[in-house]
This record gives structure tokens, sequence and C-alpha cells, in this order.
């Protein structure tokens, strides 16, 4: 099922427009220089800075909750939770990314990873490129449908809460249109409640109309109608998308060997800078 879903992701990726002969597409665990230089930087990475990260914090409290625990030393939680956010920034700094496109949501782990660079160049002298972050300036936080207060999330509990990838056209209109807006009758650019904010959102993603023209196309027009056009633009990319992913799907082989050229480019690189920092560290290399 593991397996399964790692090639799903994949086919995804490749679905969504990631081109393999511009970009190298792999499973993070075929190139074990992920994990050592994960290991490498956990050394040098104060436990504090893990324990202030708020997704950390927020899954902590869930995975409690699920356990039946109220351990404020957090007993039950697993390490991997704490050190993921180091994996991360191994998986940037492996290969000396300079701009790292983010969500919000994840702005604060990217910040994570130039601190723990900045932290190592102090410490064994310059090795990683510290990477900047890019925001996108329209859809940095999508919110949930049934609950605009929280980021949409695949994890979340709710049918209405998010529009999967490969949810059926007729169930993503649904969703939208069962969207929680307000109890205003139209949209009001001058006060906008939050669900209504978030549908504009994701009709400003998709459709990259500026500002201004968003608000001549939709100021005074009532939410139902609202509803309908953001459907209308989420089904003219959804539809498109999914029948790339089913051509995709159709040829496992295809599929692996786009994976296995894509481990295969890396690895030198990724190797390279885990040679560098074993030399910097003064660790063992052959």
């Amino acid at each position: 099922e593991l397996r399964a879903k790692i090639l799903e992701i994949a086919a995804l990726f490749l679905a969504a427009g990631i081109d393999p002969k511009v970009a190298s597409l792999m499973v993070q665990s075929a190139v074990p220089a992920h994990a050592e230089l994960s290991w490498m930087l956990t050394c040098v990475t104060p436990i504090g800075w893990l324990q202030r990260m708020t997704q950390f914090k927020a899954k902590a409290a869930q995975w409690r909750e699920k356990a039946g625990t109220d351990d404020d030393q957090m007993a039950s939680v697993g390490d991997g939770l704490l050190q993921y956010p180091v994996l991360m920034a191994a998986d940037i700094l492996l290969y000396q990314a300079h701009i790292v496109p983010v969500g919000d949501d994840q702005a604060q782990h990217l910040e994570l990873t130039r601190d723990i660079a900045e932290r190592f160049n102090s410490l064994y002298g310059e090795t990683f490129v510290v990477p900047a972050t890019k925001l996108p300036s329209v859809g940095a936080r999508i919110m949930g449908l049934d609950d605009p207060e929280k980021k949409m999330s695949k994890s979340a509990q709710g049918a209405g809460h998010a529009i999967a990838l490969l949810d059926p056209p007729d169930v993503a209109r649904k969703k939208i249109m069962r969207a929680v807006t307000d109890t205003q009758p139209a949209v009001d650019f001058e006060n906008l409640g939050a669900g209504v904010a978030n549908l504009l959102s994701i009709f400003q993603a998709f459709s990259e109309w500026p500002d201004d023209r968003m608000r001549a196309e939709f100021q005074g027009k009532r939410y139902g109608d609202l509803k309908k056009t953001v459907a209308e633009m989420v089904l003219s990319h959804l539809q498109p998308f999914q029948q790339r992913f089913r051509e995709i799907t159709g040829d496992p082989s295809y599929l692996a060997g786009v994976l296995a050229e894509g481990a295969a480019k890396v690895a030198p690189v990724a190797n390279d800078t885990v040679r560098t920092v074993k030399q910097r560290m003064g660790l063992y290399t052959e």
C-alpha cells in the first residue's frame, strides 16, 4: 500500500506539469545521502528550535489526543515528528538550493533550514547555500471549504473540507457549492468574510487574474453565482490534470523509469555534499 501511494504521488507531480527532463523526480529513500545528512544536521540543531515549530506543537497535540494522554513531556510522541524539519532541511541543503517555493504553512520550516545552514557554516566554515523563501503572491494558504479558519488539508476529517486532486468532477463541484460563506448575500471587497475570501483566492490562484480584474468581476456577485464560477474554474484545471494522471499511471514502467533516472541523476550531487560535510566536521571519509 505504501509503495502504491509513493507511485501515486509521483504520478500526481508529473500530471501537475513537472518535466522529468528538467527536474529530477525521485523517491527520497532511494538516495541514502538524505538520511545521512539529516543525522549530521541533527547533531548541530538545538532541540529547542525543533520544539518551537508550530506544526510540531499541533501534530503533537493531535497525537496525544489520539493516544488518550495529556503528557506534557510528550513521552508518547515519536521522535520522527520532532526531527522531521531537520530531514526537510537536509532535502534542501543537500542540493545547495538557492530558492525554495513554499506555502506559508511551511515558511517556518524553511526559516529553520536557514538557521541550521547558518549555524553549520558558523561552526565549520562556509558549506551550505542559505536558501531564500519564495511565497506565492496568491494562494499561499488555502483554507478548508467547511471551515475557512483552518488550512485545507488532505488529512483533515470531513467530507466537504478539501478538494482532492482525484475527486470526480461532480464531487469537487458539490464541495465548492457547499462551501461555508457568511451571512451577507453578495461579495463585498470592503467586508470579506473568511469563507468568501478563500473562494476568491482559489479562483485567483487558478486564473492568475490581477486584483483589479477580480474586483470588477466579483464585486456584488451573489454567493451562489460565485461558487458556480469558482467550480467551473477549478474543474477546467482538474479534469485535464486527471486525464494526464490516468495516462501516466497507465504505463507503470514509464513511472518507475522516471524515478530511477531521477535518483541516478541526483545521487552524485548528494554524495558530494555529504562528503564535503564529513570533511568539514572531521568525520572519516574514504
